[in-house]
């Protein structure tokens, strides 16, 4: 019964259209006063759930985020991809690819990236006589792949939602191939897209203008090398690389590029608050609905659950898969690591999967959930940006959505792919 009213509560208010953070919060009372439990439990796990140094990265990187695309590092990136790229088959397609993997280096955001990336290239693929659904979708899928490189913001969720147990330097290192990789399956699909429907290419600016463009991007690429560098070098912790950014986002825009505005400034500084505050306040009401199920002892009748289904790690994994992706479809991302992590991480862990290579499963898996209604909150980022409905997108967002569920099998099936890098750093 009671396990009946913590999910039957939260279901019941996520269909009414009730914020989620509330509806774990009240599914979580609700909980504790059926089981005769002192509901200011529900509080304190609230207030331990957002008592967690390591949280400091978040708001920082989130902030350092906003900045630079207001103080223009942002369309720098992006010029240097087009220089690189622009001249293959799929021209600007390809460059909104490339873009996405530099400033997912810099914000560690999908939804920073689709609003930056989408609203720079957008329009130009717009006017360039590239379909608008193409240049969204490539926009929405290829936000995925700032979820997987440093420093990214979900990573240090799972670390925490892990019980702090999992380097978040071993992360940030695993998620870079498999990055990658989702980067090129997204050029290829977006290669053969462009080649059926003829779109262009552009051309190659010359060896002393792409020295040029590099040369104005090399401060909003050094801040990559200084996040990762610090953090996996163990000079400074993610929440103090967290700082460095902003500081140094901060000399960058009103030092060297002096495109920073004081009205830009203030304006990054409200929008970081306001996300910082929704952020932690799911993390929080997750950390209490994450408390409940470990108590009422889920994760361990899952994995006995589990291990009746079968007893290979391929066909548990290809379940837990499953299982994800339908969840992603209905919530966002942050809570859905909190809640999944407890559940999930233990049985991975029973079948002899590495945490840090769940991790990276988990991350992309969500990852894709964010591209798909009713709850794809990039998707909707990038149809806001390229004004069309979110049905217009996906009648042939296909292609790449199959290029990251290729991606997410393979980081699935192919430990190496994530644990190698890392374990070149021990």
């Amino acid at each position: 019964m009671e396990l009946f009213i913590l999910f039957g509560s939260f279901v019941f208010l996520l269909l009414i259209g009730t914020p989620v953070a509330f509806c774990l919060g009240v599914s979580s009372f609700l909980t504790v006063l059926y089981l005769g439990l002192p509901p200011v439990v529900v509080f304190q796990r609230l207030n331990s759930g957002v008592s967690v140094y390591a949280l400091m990265a978040i708001p920082f990187f989130i902030y350092s985020g906003d900045l630079m695309v207001r103080g223009d590092i942002a369309r720098r990136l992006v010029a240097l991809a087009g220089a690189l790229v622009g001249h293959l088959r799929g021209g600007l397609g390809q460059v909104n690819v490339v873009a996405s993997v530099m400033f997912g280096g810099v914000s560690g955001s999908a939804a920073a990236d689709a609003s930056a990336v989408g609203g720079l290239m957008v329009p130009q693929m717009k006017e360039r006589g590239y379909g608008v659904d193409y240049a969204v979708n490539l926009t929405v899928v290829g936000s995925i792949i700032a979820l997987m490189i440093p420093p990214s913001h979900n990573m240090i969720i799972y670390s925490i939602a892990a019980g702090g147990r999992i380097s978040i330097a071993d992360l940030f290192t695993a998620g870079i191939i498999p990055g990658l990789l989702l980067a090129l399956a997204l050029m290829v699909a977006a290669y053969f897209v462009a080649r059926s429907r003829g779109y262009p290419t552009e051309r190659f600016p010359g060896l002393r203008a792409l020295g040029a463009i590099f040369v104005g991007a090399v401060p909003g690429l050094i801040l990559v090398a200084l996040i990762f560098g610090g953090v996996r070098s163990g000079i400074f912790t993610a929440s103090e690389s967290a700082n460095i950014a902003v500081v140094y986002a901060l000399l960058v825009t009103i030092l060297i590029y002096r495109t920073l505005t004081w009205s830009e400034f203030v304006h990054a500084t409200i929008g970081a608050v306001r996300t910082t505050a929704m952020v932690l306040l799911v993390i929080g009401c997750a950390a209490s609905f994450g408390w409940l199920l470990a108590y009422l002892k889920v994760p361990t009748a899952l994995v006995a659950f589990m291990q009746g289904l079968s007893d290979n790690p391929l066909v548990i994994l290809l379940l837990i898969n499953v299982a994800l992706l339908v969840l992603g479809t209905f919530m966002d991302m942050s809570p859905l690591i909190v809640i999944t992590t407890p559940i999930f991480l233990p049985v991975a862990q029973a079948f002899g999967v590495d945490p840090v290579h769940f991790g990276v499963i988990l991350i992309l898996n969500l990852g894709i959930g964010l591209c798909t209604p009713p709850v794809g909150a990039v998707l909707f980022v990038g149809c806001a940006v390229g004004r069309i409905s979110i049905w217009t997108a996906m009648r042939t967002i296909w292609p790449f959505y199959g290029a990251a569920l290729a991606v997410l099998l393979l980081v699935t099936y192919i430990p190496a792919l994530s644990l190698w890098l890392p374990a070149q750093f021990r």
